[in-house]
Formats: C-alpha cells, structure tokens, sequence
C-alpha cells in the first residue's frame, strides 16, 4: 500500500487492518479494562490514571505503541494508512486517553530524526514500554505561547547542563519522569537564536512541580521549577543552540495522525450533546441546530483538513489545526 506522505493513497482505508485493530481492542477492553472506557483527556486526566498506566504497559507488550515508529526504533514502521486506521479504531471503541502521548508522539518522533544513536538507545525503548513519561517544557510566565521569548537559562559545566528558570501548562509534569525542555544556552541571545532543546529528569533535587488547579477543580497543568537543576553533556538534542529547529519539529509531530482519533472523540462529544437535546425536547429550537450543524461541519472540515497535511512539516498550513 503506497504511503507517501500527503498522497490520495496514503488515506486509503486498510479494511482488513482495521478489523484486526477493532477485534484487539473488544477483547482486551474487558475484566477490569472495562472501566477504563471514555476515561481520561483533557480536563478529566486523572480519571483511573494507574489502571489507565497498567492499561498503556497492556498495549505496549501487545505491540500496540509506537506503531507508526520504525521498526529499528521499536515501533511496526506502520504507513500512514494504517496509523490513521489504528487511531480511528482506538478512538471509536472508547478506549481511554493515552497518558504516554507526549513520550510516544512528540518525543520519540523528534529523537528519531534528531536523536544521536546514544539518545535513541537510551529513551526509545522506555518510551515504546511505556517505562518512562514526558512532559513538554516550552511555555512560561514571562513568554506565554512564545516560545523565542524564553528566559530559562542553561549553562555547560563540568561535563553537565545546569538549568535554572521557570515552566508554566506543563501537562502531566505532576506524573512526569522526563522533560524536554528549550533553553536559552548562549548568554545574551534573542529571540530564535542561541536556544537549545535539553532532556531532564524531573526526579531530582533541583527540579520543583506545583500543580495548577483549574476551574474544573483538577490539575492536569503545572508549573516546574529549575533551581540548579542537572543533566549530562550528552542530553542536548541536535547541536547547542538548534533549539528553535528542533522545538518546531516537534511540534510538527504533535498534529500528527493521532489527532484524527482525538476527532472521533470530538464528533462522539457532539453526538452525546445531540442525543441530550432531543431527550430535552430542545433540539428543535432552530438556533440550536444551527449550532449543532456548525459544529458537525467543522469537524468535517477539520478531519479533512487532517488529512490533507498528514506527513507536512511543521508550518502554517499544518498549525491550522492546532
């Protein structure tokens, strides 16, 4: 099956795999999985999040992580046929939010293409086992969503990165191992220039987590604290000062195939609402569904959209759909 990226045949539908994805997931959603269905996602991640663990370690021995990865890298070197089936399929059985998102679609692809073969050989394995959680360190305080505006601050010394500075949203940092963190490591640089894109343990002295509390009343989110925080010479990702390269790709990564399957959760949401309205007796009010059609197009449009840039790299087009 062709899969060149961005192609009419990259989206062909792999009936038969996606029999094979949906048969799994029926038979193992099942004793105490069972539980687990429609929990988790934004807002709602601390739903069974230990069982929801357990359950993502369940996936990982079956070779259901990473499928999209190379198979050298630990992955099923899937086409993007296949991954778009695979997260469709996920999503449509009501399988819980993954809570190895940002170690398996973020990081991993970043280090694949970027990572040194000593970086890949320490962090890929632990992230396709589900050994190790990330979370992402780009926003702060001072900067928002700007992320040239950083002012964390990383020094070389004595064979170790020393960071000091603030993070700020950092989702799951709470339950976190791991960060990928940009830091500005040339002294009297701005903007683009003189950043680069560290990888730090949280589990250390130097490292402070509080979590942010949200109108919800749970705290997904989180600021982190570096004071003198520590890793080795060697976890720097690309060349010193490739930051801004590197972070952007990541992000490209991040509206990879495993959005469409956050857009079946989306149209499952809308469908929960539709349904409510008609129990309400209020789904005839034409206001409403006008609304409810606006919504259903958008999604549409949104899948579409999807597919149009699956395998793009990261620029204007792909943030779209961000």
């Amino acid at each position: 099956m062709p899969d060149r990226p961005g192609s009419k045949e990259a989206c062909v539908e792999p009936t038969r795999f996606r029999r094979e994805v949906a048969g799994w997931l029926a038979a193992n959603l099942t004793g105490e999985f069972a539980r687990l269905r429609g929990l988790g996602g934004p807002g709602r991640e601390h739903e069974e999040f230990e069982l929801r663990l357990a359950w993502e370690r369940h996936l990982a021995a079956a070779g259901w992580t990473c499928v999209g990865w190379p198979v050298e890298h630990g992955g099923r070197g899937l086409s993007l046929a296949e991954q778009v089936a695979f997260h469709e399929e996920y999503a449509a059985s009501g399988a819980p939010a993954r809570v190895n998102h940002i170690g398996e679609q973020l990081l991993g692809p970043t280090l694949i293409a970027f990572g040194t073969p000593e970086q890949q050989a320490r962090f890929l394995p632990k992230i396709a086992a589900v050994e190790e959680l990330w979370c992402q360190g780009y926003s702060e305080p001072g900067a928002g969503s700007d992320l040239a505006a950083v002012s964390t601050s990383a020094v070389l010394r004595a064979g170790e990165w020393i960071v000091n500075g603030q993070k700020i949203w950092t989702s799951l940092a709470h339950v976190a191992d791991w960060c990928f963190v940009v830091a500005r490591t040339e002294p009297g640089s701005r903007r683009h220039h003189g950043l680069s894109y560290l990888l730090v343990p949280l589990r250390q002295d130097g490292v402070t987590i509080r979590p942010i509390q949200q109108l919800t009343g749970t705290s997904e989110f989180n600021e982190v604290f570096f004071d003198d925080a520590r890793t080795p010479a060697g976890h720097v990702v690309g060349e010193p000062g490739d930051g801004w390269k590197i972070a952007m790709a990541t992000l490209g990564f991040e509206r990879g195939v495993s959005t469409l399957g956050q857009q079946i959760g989306f149209r499952r949401e809308l469908d929960d609402i539709t349904a409510e309205a008609q129990r309400l007796g209020t789904y005839d009010d034409p206001l409403l569904r006008a609304d409810l059609t606006r919504a259903r197009l958008g999604l549409r449009v949104l899948r579409a959209h999807a597919l149009r840039t699956l395998g793009q790299a990261a620029g204007p087009e792909v943030a779209v759909g961000a």
